[in-house]
């Protein structure tokens, strides 16, 4: 394993050194010691790499990631995995607001919780929170899976399109054109297989399936006071 050590190395040369990895780059196996919340670390990385955070984080941790694996042995500041393309981010402790945000691609794990606005317009990740959600979060979500095995805070799915939530706790109330959806086979069957990569032993069947009414996609004005 090569490591990177931010008490000694700049974090533009941490990154530098990440981003220039590629498919043919015989190290594979990288940690980053001392990362003490600084920002933007691991961002950007093009390569199918194991990178390991050894701490906690500030904003926008694993932005842009694509290819790589990027763990982050505590917890997380605002954006991780912000604008994900590909790859697997897995945050061992808190995230904060904006989990996930404009994510097209992907896998986010919170082993914690996360905050507001997790999952902001989602575009095609996939984001397993083992812990609670706070409000507005799945924001206009427009496309992927956000999965949610503690509880959800107000204003779930507001102005969503076609992203799907799953929330196996309580939640506190639906954004506009959010509605209960029934759970169907092949929904607990994608949901399992997701709730395994996030390596979360809890059981489909107990969670329940949210998803747009489809009322908002144009302006009707018997709709207005919902906008």
């Amino acid at each position: 394993m090569q490591t990177l050590d931010l008490a000694s190395t700049s974090l533009r040369d941490v990154n530098a050194t990440l981003q220039a990895l590629t498919d043919a780059s015989n190290a594979t196996q990288w940690e980053i010691l001392n990362p003490r919340g600084a920002h933007a670390i691991a961002v950007g990385l093009d390569a199918p790499v194991d990178v390991t955070v050894r701490g906690s984080t500030g904003y926008y941790c694993a932005g842009m990631n694509k290819h790589a694996t990027v763990h982050v042995t505590g917890s997380a500041g605002p954006g991780v995995a912000e604008n994900m393309m590909s790859g697997t981010v897995v945050i061992d402790g808190d995230a904060s607001q904006y989990a996930g945000a404009t994510g097209r691609g992907g896998l986010l794990v919170v082993k914690g919780n996360a905050a507001s606005r997790c999952g902001i317009s989602m575009k095609g990740i996939d984001i397993v929170v083992h812990g609670n959600i706070g409000h507005m979060s799945a924001f206009m979500g427009q496309a992927g899976n956000l999965v949610v095995c503690g509880d959800a805070g107000d204003a779930l799915g507001d102005s969503l399109y076609e992203a799907r939530i799953f929330v196996r706790g309580a939640v506190k109330g639906l954004g506009a054109d959010c509605i209960e959806k029934e759970m169907r086979a092949e929904h607990l069957d994608m949901l399992r297989v997701l709730l395994q990569r996030a390596e979360c032993d809890a059981n489909p069947e107990d969670f329940r399936r949210y998803g747009s009414a489809r009322k908002l996609y144009n302006f009707d004005i018997d709709n207005a006071a919902a906008y």
